[in-house]
């Protein structure tokens, strides 16, 4: 028998519902007025709903909102009328939370780059409408395909939107910011998953727990127990230690130097730089001192002779060694964003490979659109060894990179410990930095390796292998984070396997939820 169109299908559903009182969102989501689940209402939670996901998000971290509002969105699919109407839905809800959770992409543009407020907002709007673009087909084919029950509507829901997820991380270089599975860092018990399929993998049992919401009623528990059994799992899995320690523990140092992105570039500011560098360093001796991106605002040939020697002198102090941003170049042409070490270990150098369009470079067409120093970077090898520093092999990576797990996993198992330096004074007093360091959280879980992280504003950090803030410095100060920490060892499953994991994992929903049914199964 042929399905009834999908509007009377779940209104039925809905109605079958109130009556019996046997949804535990009736409340919230079931028991909402028909003019709401309809029109330009729908629209406007779906908006809502969209906007407030960035709570989920750092700094507040309310990891447990990110379900429920999934789940209306995924009420409203269901409740749409025709295609159309369910593309606009998804569209304006990831719209508005790229909206919220991306707006310190104005704050580069118009305070840094030069451009004015409306020549700012612009690309700020059409970033967003970009990150977007997935959403439409997110609604569209939830609609024109959706299963008949509420089981499979739930798995196709959690594939939908990983997959949107992960295109967004690949396509045109990737931009995962704000995808699904970094709402939920510890302690969020979804978290476990990580080591295992990736934060795409937390973003796909995120989105299935937030359909199963929906679809649990007292005559059908079954959702309501594979939630809780998939979140026992997965607090479970967060106890599990993937990696072992090596080596002794290493007292470190992470510079925090706060220089305005303003006041950077300024040649009278040049000489406040280097003292404060060389102050702070000599204040806090250690192992391993980090210092931020870029932190000297010159090529790295050009720094004084004398002052290099100076910063080595005091790192080997500790029979240690430090790693400091700099500008490297081959030529006027082709120069890189670089960290490179001195101390007692031989000097050692990482390129930065996975650039940052709009800020690194600009792409095929868009020259005109930046005025910011150094905005026209070359990218280092993909595959660069560990640096051998203080007893330990360091995997280094620069700012944007952290975004990309697959990045990252290049120089493992090999390396112990993973440093990444950053400067987001571009973005000013905004949700960037804090956004970044959960970013960087997911990237400890998924390798099992502690990372530190050494900021020019903030925020300066040291995160454990299970993900959790060891400690952190407060933004636009300037301070040194000194920590014991220690290396690790061993390979996580998402470092054996990647992203195919949750490749698999998609193309598995894929065939359950969309396979021919049974007679039996349309029933339930």
């Amino acid at each position: 028998m042929p399905r009834p169109p999908c509007h009377d299908w779940v209104n039925t559903r809905l109605k079958n519902a109130a009556a019996s009182r046997i949804s535990p969102l009736r409340p919230w989501i079931c028991a909402l007025p028909a003019r709401l689940q309809h029109g330009r209402p729908a629209l406007f939670l779906s908006a809502l709903a969209g906007a407030l996901g960035v709570l989920s998000f750092a700094p507040l971290e309310h990891f447990w909102l990110m379900p429920f509002l999934l789940a209306l969105l995924f009420h409203l699919l269901r409740c749409a009328k025709d295609w159309r109407q369910a593309a606009w839905r998804a569209t304006l809800f990831g719209f508005c939370l790229f909206l919220a959770g991306v707006s310190w992409v104005y704050v580069s543009m118009y305070v840094y780059g030069g451009l004015s407020m409306v020549m700012a907002a612009l690309p700020t709007l059409l970033l967003c409408f970009i990150l977007a673009a997935g959403h439409p087909a997110l609604g569209g084919l939830f609609h024109c395909y959706m299963p008949e029950t509420p089981g499979r509507q739930a798995l196709f829901f959690a594939l939908l939107w990983t997959s949107i997820d992960l295109l967004r991380g690949w396509l045109f270089t990737g931009f995962p910011w704000l995808a699904l599975g970094y709402s939920q860092t510890p302690p969020s018990p979804l978290a476990g998953f990580a080591p295992i399929l990736g934060v795409y993998g937390v973003s796909f049992f995120t989105a299935l727990i937030s359909a199963w919401l929906v679809c649990g009623t007292r005559k059908r528990p079954w959702p309501w127990v594979a939630m809780l059994l998939v979140l026992l799992a997965g607090w479970g899995l967060r106890h599990y230690a993937w990696t072992t320690p090596v080596g002794e523990p290493i007292r470190v140092a992470l510079i925090q130097g706060n220089i305005a992105q303003g006041q950077k570039w300024r040649p009278e500011k040049f000489i406040y730089t280097l003292n404060l560098y060389r102050d702070l360093i000599a204040q806090h001796p250690a192992q391993l001192t980090v210092l931020p991106e870029t932190a000297i605002p010159i090529f790295h040939d050009q720094i004084d002779k004398d002052y290099l020697r100076e910063l080595k002198s005091l790192a080997m102090r500790e029979n240690g060694n430090l790693v400091m941003g700099a500008l490297t170049r081959a030529d006027a042409k082709t120069y890189w964003n670089s960290a490179v070490s001195l101390g007692v270990a031989p000097s050692q150098s990482y390129s930065k490979a996975h650039l940052v369009p709009f800020g690194e470079y600009a792409p095929f067409g868009f020259d005109w659109l930046l005025n910011i120093p150094m905005a026209s970077f070359s990218s280092g090898p993909v595959r660069q060894p560990p640096l051998e520093l203080s007893g330990q092999k360091i995997a280094v990576n620069i700012c944007y990179e952290d975004l990309f797990g697959h990045t990252l996993s290049a120089p493992l198992p090999e390396a112990t410990l993973l440093v990444n330096m950053s400067n987001t004074a571009w973005f000013g007093r905004s949700l960037a930095q804090s956004q970044h360091l959960q970013i960087a959280r997911l990237r400890a879980l998924e390798t099992g390796r502690t990372m530190l992280r050494a900021t020019n504003t903030g925020m300066t950090a040291v995160i454990t292998p299970d993900g959790k803030v060891q400690d952190v410095l407060p933004q636009f100060t300037v301070d040194v984070l000194t920590a014991s920490v220690r290396g690790h060892t061993g390979l996580t499953p998402y470092i054996l396997w990647g992203d195919g994991g949750v490749l698999l994992l998609i193309l598995l929903t894929l065939y359950v939820s969309l396979r021919p049914q049974r007679a039996a199964e349309s029933k339930n």
